[in-house]
């Protein structure tokens, strides 16, 4: 049994407390600039001893690095160091201006349909089809200019990067400290840091008095490292190397002096800087199949277009009307509304994930999250709180048999006393100031009603603050009473070695259960007078009892974890953290698997192969840096992956630019993760990402719905062209339409538009979170949705030609003879026939509000948007028939109401159709496309 004294857990203890500290998160700033040799020792990683003249800054003596950069103790005088600064420029990082308006305009037009589309218009206003031609080029400049402004992003993820160390800097110059600009530091100044301040560059630490760093925005360390003037290893990660201070970090406490030896790129940011200029954006599936679905429908319209153009010319076809009907076959094939349905249905789901906390920064992305297959998540801030929290309480044994809580009681007052951090406020409107561990025993002491006003009547007398050296810090006040107390806090290997035997035996046997929890914990005791030095401890030291911490896990990410395995999307952690406690929270959030924890020294010693093999089976990945993180996202990718990378700080804006869909955290992550990401969560929260999955899947499954309900209106206006240019006779050198042009356009970009876009509003169908994630490699359109496709534009040609036919049989006209029909005549039967091609895809539409279930099946009421369409189509169909400057335009005239009656009719006959399709498909337990 672990621990023979109290073991009081916070809560048990302590009233039920929540116990919270908010870490402090670096905001952003950033200049930076050289280095005196020719290569960098502190950016990369994988820097080894002998590269370039020495070893890496690290590894080196101080007095070694002031040689090497020609400085000393009292730093540079001015002329040097403005020779330095003439030398290797300001001290800043490059900055990306990002594309151009007019690139990204371009980029709007690259599309092989966009392509198709223009070679239309361009062939009709050379053969005088004008109005065709303007409408035509009108879709163009439309799906451009939606394009266009959902795209453009003024700045890139460098250029937030680069604002992560504009602030001034205190400068040893001329032997005078002087605040001087950031941007004008050289290696071998030498700088003062406090407190509160902005690291502006890569220092090595030459003196400190209990200097601490946030590196969290950069390692991923989710408590502060103590800095400390001794060399550390050659091999050190990033995380690990105290004997530097990194640009864009914060000093969270102490003070001391630093050594510039890296400014600009050759940083530690730098580095990651050059890592996310070099990472391209990844092509999502989406662009790809949309890409894929428009070569594959323009190649097979130019050689239907190309055929007709042929048979025309063969049957007599006057030559310009013969490239007439071919152009009539293209816009009749050529799915005009197609961009403008994806872009719009995109967009729809863009304002749905708002609504649940997911901004979407770039439009495909809201599918690619449906179609991940591997979550690489940060740990700090994202699956846990980013900020420390005591989590349990132990005091030993009372000598006497005295109450616990007493006992409890003196060690969290301990924990007041010994503190350098500031708490002010209470609940939500709490307010922290300080290094989380100290702020977390405040807030511990807060939830446990010790009264902080009350210990301020004690007076302090002498701080000692925390040194990586000694390991503690002590504080001595002056109780009201008079009496001297020295309260100290510290590693508990330090104040063990002066307690009794069986204390200290009670204190490590307890530690040992936190050691399996990998929980920080910290020791805390006092000692009656002015006694701060440790050697003096020995027989007066009272160890009050251990505090154990840990940033612990969100609300809800457990669960969200296990909707994702739900879902066949795999979770691996990616953490700068130690191993131990980013394997504890692993196992605490379902994470870790049968592999053990993989280290970024054990990645940067594998090759590529070596590391494909590795990554499957892995969880947990700890101790990583920026280019590990890289790595670990494009081997994933080469084994078919598509991978969702969470994140919010600088070092991991190279991978989430990586990935197939990067996410940041939108309260805690930095600018330069936001900026380098497709989405940005607005709470910070990761059961929000498996809100984004079901979303981005429900999101991809009506756009497949739409493209399934649009198609089949090309195929079967190319079918009628078709039939008309080979079956109809030429009358008077003129051929027979039962669908102008112009008319062919009002359904592709009117009524098609108008009756697909609802279909983006279903609600997801039941079962979508437990199917594996879709194959890249898979079609847009299935096998399935093609077949359906085919038949369905075959019975809408079979309608619309019937329908003409019939109308100009009962106005006594033929297409038999030699003499054309009135024009009334025609106009009518192609009004009639294009308004059954507009019921039959109102009737169609209320078909596919599910591939391949009945209708009823999700209510026929469950999406109002479905009959605002279908109002808002037959309105305009009245105009389109009724309105006579929409009569001039499109060439139509009057239908009385058995006309109408007769349309609807015939475009009811889908629905038996596809009802006995999707009976046969369900008979068979065939219930997915």
């Amino acid at each position: 049994m672990p621990g023979a004294g109290t073991f009081a857990p916070v809560g048990a203890s302590t009233r039920g407390m929540r116990v919270e500290a908010a870490m402090p998160h670096p905001a952003g700033s950033a200049t930076i600039g050289v280095h005196v040799s020719s290569t960098s020792r502190t950016a990369p990683a994988e820097a080894e001893a002998g590269e370039g003249h020495a070893a890496p800054w690290h590894a080196i003596d101080v007095d070694d690095a002031f040689d090497d950069l020609q400085s000393g103790p009292g730093g540079l005088s001015g002329p040097d160091a403005a020779d330095r600064a003439g030398h290797f420029g300001p001290n800043e990082l490059p900055t990306d201006p990002g594309p151009s308006a007019l690139s990204v305009l371009v980029r709007q037009l690259r599309s092989p349909l966009i392509y198709a589309l223009m070679a239309s218009a361009a062939v009709a206003f050379a053969f005088g089809e004008v109005v065709n031609g303007a409408v035509v080029l009108a879709v163009v400049v439309l799906n451009a200019a939606i394009g266009f402004v959902q795209e453009f992003r003024a700045g890139r993820a460098i250029s937030a990067l680069a604002d992560m160390v504009a602030e001034p800097a205190t400068v040893l110059r001329g032997g005078a400290w002087a605040p001087v600009p950031a941007q004008l530091l050289v290696p071998g100044d030498v700088v003062a840091v406090s407190a509160g301040d902005r690291v502006v560059a890569d220092l090595r630490v030459v003196e400190g008095h209990g200097v601490r760093a946030d590196e969290s925005a950069l390692t991923g360390e989710s408590v502060p490292v103590a800095k400390s003037v001794p060399s550390v290893d050659t091999g050190a990660v990033l995380a690990e190397r105290s004997s530097l201070l990194h640009a864009g970090t914060l000093v969270s406490a102490g003070s001391g002096r630093g050594l510039v030896v890296e400014t600009g790129s050759r940083t530690a940011l730098g580095h990651v800087s050059g890592l996310v200029s070099d990472t391209g954006r990844a092509v999502t599936p989406l662009t790809r199949s949309i890409a894929d679905l428009g070569t594959r429908v323009t190649k097979a319209i130019g050689g239907v277009t190309v055929v007709l153009l042929v048979v025309a010319l063969l049957r007599g076809y006057p030559i310009a009307d013969a490239a007439l009907a071919a152009i009539t076959l293209a816009v009749a094939a050529v799915p005009e509304g197609l961009p403008a349905i994806v872009t719009i249905a995109l967009a729809i789901g863009v304002q749905r994930m708002a609504g649940r906390h997911a901004i979407i920064r770039e439009l495909p992305a809201v599918e690619t999250l449906g179609a991940t297959s591997v979550v690489c998540t940060d740990k700090t801030g994202t699956l846990t709180r980013n900020e420390m929290t005591v989590r349990h309480l132990w005091v030993p044994d009372h000598p006497h048999g005295g109450p616990s809580r007493a006992a409890v009681r003196r060690l969290l007052v301990a924990g007041v006393l010994a503190n350098e951090a500031e708490l002010s406020g209470a609940g939500a409107d709490r307010r922290q100031v300080g290094d989380p561990t100290d702020v977390a025993l405040l807030v511990a002491a807060d939830d446990a009603d010790v009264s902080r006003p009350e210990l301020g009547r004690w007076a302090r007398t002498t701080l000692l603050p925390f040194d990586a050296d000694n390991r503690y810090m002590a504080a001595v006040h002056v109780e009201p009473d008079g009496e001297v107390v020295t309260h100290v806090k510290g590693a508990p290997e330090v104040l063990l070695a002066h307690v009794p035997s069986g204390v200290a035996d009670q204190a490590r046997a307890q530690m040992v259960t936190y050691a399996g929890e990998a929980l920080r914990v910290l020791a805390l005791g006092r000692v009656r007078g002015a006694v701060t030095d440790a050697s003096s401890w020995d027989g007066v030291l009272e160890l009050l009892g251990l505090v154990a911490m840990v940033d612990p896990p969100r609300l809800g990410v457990a669960d969200s974890i296990a909707a994702c395995h739900a879902a066949s999307v795999d979770v691996k952690m990616i953490t700068g953290d130690h191993p131990g406690t980013a394997t504890a929270i692993g196992r605490e959030l379902g994470i870790v698997g049968d592999a053990p924890a993989l280290t970024g020294a054990q990645i940067a010693a594998m090759d590529d192969a070596e590391l494909a093999e590795a990554v499957g089976p892995t969880a947990v990945f700890a101790r990583v840096d920026p280019e590990h993180k890289l790595r670990l996202v494009r081997a994933l990718q080469a084994d078919g992956a598509i991978v969702a990378m969470t994140g919010d700080g600088v070092n991991d804006a190279p991978a989430l630019r990586q990935a197939d869909v990067g996410v940041a955290m939108g309260v805690s992550g930095t600018a330069a993760a936001k900026q380098a990401a497709d989405v940005v969560l607005g709470d910070d929260d990761f059961t929000t990402i498996r809100a984004a999955i079901e979303e981005g899947r429900r999101v991809y499954d009506n756009l497949v719905k739409a493209l399934a309900f649009a198609l089949p209106t090309n195929v079967g206006e190319g079918l009628v062209v078709l039939v008309a240019i080979v079956a109809f006779p030429i009358i008077d050198g003129h051929p027979i339409l039962p669908i102008e042009p112009v008319q062919i356009l009002w359904i592709n970009l009117v009524a098609t538009v108008s009756l697909a876009l609802p279909l983006a509003f279903e609600a997801k169908e039941t079962g979508l979170m437990t199917q594996v994630p879709r194959d890249p490699a898979r079609p847009l359109l299935s096998r399935f949705v093609l077949v359906r496709t085919v038949y369905v534009g075959v019975l809408m040609a079979v309608v619309a030609v019937g329908l003409f036919l019939v109308s100009l049989d009962r106005s006594g006209a033929s297409l038999s003879g030699d003499v054309l029909p009135s024009g009334g005549a025609m106009a009518r039967a192609q009004t009639l026939a294009v308004t059954a091609l507009m019921f039959f895809q109102v009737f169609y539409l209320l078909m596919c509000r599910t591939l391949a279930r009945p209708t009823s099946s999700i209510g026929w009421t469950s999406n109002r948007y479905v009959f605002v369409g279908i109002g808002a189509v037959v309105v305009l169909q009245i105009g389109f028939v009724h309105l006579p400057v929409l009569q001039s335009l499109f060439g139509t005239t009057d239908l009385g109401p058995a006309q109408w009656a007769l349309a609807a009719a015939a475009g009811a006959i889908v629905v038996p159709v596809v009802g006995a399709e999707k009976w046969w498909r369900g008979r068979g337990g065939r219930q997915s496309p």
